[in-house]
């Protein structure tokens, strides 16, 4: 009951701020982008809750500290710094200036009129679309063993339930409602995270003795090094680099992660942003590495088999770790990873639907789109989305696919590849071809689709999708200046009205700040 009462409380809070949002969501701007008006505080929670969702606390936190120990850590810390910190300090002013200064309210919109082409932009939301609906559906995943394990509830109804609640408070109140239900989501989270710790460290006799534990464990088929699960760098430390390259330079190339840049009010706000969303994922993502780094302490509760994977596959790793903690602690557990995930897929949705109104749909197949129309659009298509993927993660479940939790690996470096470089470049330097554009998008998106379905013929450090995605994002940072170097140059009239934008101060439409 204690349980239960604690998610009702939890879900009328979230509908609650959606409808007191209305007014904020009228227009295309005030929807998608909260007014260009959001304080750092509402956009470093948002930039942070849309980073890390169930797939981090449950799938890689759990698998990553498996394999690595508690040099997994070095993820999380990866995220702050890097995913984080320099996302924040080398995107988020440009970003900002050159977004509203180009009037744009989504990534393929703003390679649309950085390269004044409208095929550039067709074909970014195309990829878009296609890669954003597998990474939404993976978001479930991480739900299931632990409402299984709170509640004894079918899996079905966790998915309908956290789908259906969603979709009422997003487009009840835009992205406006998405920020304040994430600050409330990120303190949840905050919170979380640091009392778990504490209490999973405390049931194995306290930090030192858990640290001394997994320094005992051995593991035949992953190291013969004494003590390598509780080392500095653990048994693999080249996989690991392509994990936290993944894993935090991805986000620089994320629509729904860059689009934060996008909606805040002023550069002072992005200073402030920049420090709280580092502190945030400092806690966040590494205190959920950490914690999967302690996993091989519960091997006696996880049946692990002969290939040295548990029974239940990586999955279950975390959910094993929490089962033995109070009913009011695996509430607080539930509660924190269905904040991640519902403010991850608020986040996507939004991105999603945005896009196919704004970029895809809009002009080319519908002509004269008036402002409601395309926020009517918008609602609608999160309601598309939404249903899409709940669907394909209840046939997963009904099913036993496993694809489907793959697909997150591969929609994130399929997305990351193809717009990290064309994006940071774009901001900073004016000889970025729309060629050397179209050759990355090509490059990023058809690696991992290779990789997908050809992975074995794939080298060896290539066959893991978080390796290739890594891989397909250091090659847009080449590709991109030798495509540009060899083709046609961009018009320069086009170019230095674009870059003007950050020697002149850019009018900013002033509205008020919920944050007062």
């Amino acid at each position: 009951m204690v349980k239960l009462f604690i998610l009702v409380v939890y879900f009328a809070v979230l509908v609650a701020i959606g409808l007191y949002c209305r007014k904020h969501s009228t227009d295309v701007n005030g929807f998608v982008l909260g007014g260009r008006s959001v304080g750092p505080w509402l956009t470093a929670f948002a930039y942070g809750t849309s980073y890390f969702s169930a797939v981090v606390f449950v799938g890689y936190a759990g698998q990553f500290g498996w394999r690595y120990g508690l040099s997994a850590t070095w993820a999380g810390i990866g995220n702050a710094i890097i995913g984080s910190l320099l996302a924040w300090v080398i995107l988020g002013r440009r970003t900002r200036i050159m977004t509203q200064h180009l009037d744009s309210a989504t990534m393929p919109q703003f390679f649309g009129r950085r390269f004044d082409s409208t095929a550039l932009k067709i074909y970014a939301s195309v990829i878009i679309f296609i890669f954003l609906i597998p990474y939404t559906a993976s978001l479930y995943n991480g739900l299931s063993r632990l409402f299984g394990m709170a509640f004894n509830i079918d899996y079905s109804v966790c998915i309908i339930l956290m789908a259906v609640l969603t979709a009422i408070y997003v487009i009840a109140g835009g992205y406006m409602a998405t920020a304040i239900n994430d600050f409330i989501q990120g303190i949840i989270m905050l919170v979380g995270i640091s009392v778990i710790i504490a209490a999973v460290l405390m049931s194995k006799g306290g930090f030192m003795a858990a640290l001394d534990g997994l320094a005992r464990i051995e593991d035949a088929k992953v190291a013969t090094t004494p003590g390598i699960f509780a080392s500095f760098f653990g048994p693999d430390p080249l996989n690991l680099f392509f994990v936290v390259i993944l894993t935090s330079l991805g986000t620089w190339g994320l629509p729904q992660m860059v689009q934060k840049f996008y909606a805040i009010k002023n550069e002072e706000s992005i200073k402030k942003g920049t420090i709280i969303s580092t502190l945030f994922a400092f806690v966040v993502a590494g205190g959920c590495y950490f914690l999967g780094g302690f996993g091989r302490l519960f091997s006696d509760i996880l049946n692990v088999g002969p290939n040295g994977v548990p029974a239940g596959g990586f999955d279950a790793i975390i959910p094993a770790m929490l089962s033995t903690l109070s009913p009011v602690l695996i509430a607080l557990v539930v509660i924190l990873v269905l904040s991640a995930s519902m403010s991850t897929l608020s986040s996507l949705v939004i991105a999603s639907s945005s896009t196919l109104t704004i970029d895809f749909l809009k002009d080319n197949f519908i002509k004269n789109m008036s402002e409601k129309k395309q926020v009517l659009m918008i609602r609608s298509l999160i309601v598309v989305f939404i249903a899409i993927s709940a669907a394909i993660a209840l046939v997963q479940y009904k099913s036993n696919v496993t694809f489907i939790a793959q697909l997150m690996g591969v929609s994130w470096g399929a997305l990351a590849g193809a717009f990290l470089a064309p994006f940071m470049y774009s901001l900073y330097w004016k000889k970025v071809t729309k060629a050397s554009c179209y050759v990355s998008f090509t490059f990023g998106s058809v690696l991992m689709i290779l990789n997908m379905f050809l992975r074995p013929y794939f080298p060896a450090i290539m066959k893991s999708p978080i390796n290739s995605g890594a891989i397909a994002m250091f090659a847009g940072l080449v590709i991109v200046p030798i495509v540009s170097f060899i083709t046609k140059k961009p018009d320069d009239t086009l170019v230095e009205e674009t870059f003007a934008c950050y020697e002149k101060k850019v009018p900013v439409t002033q509205k008020t700040s919920l944050e007062g």
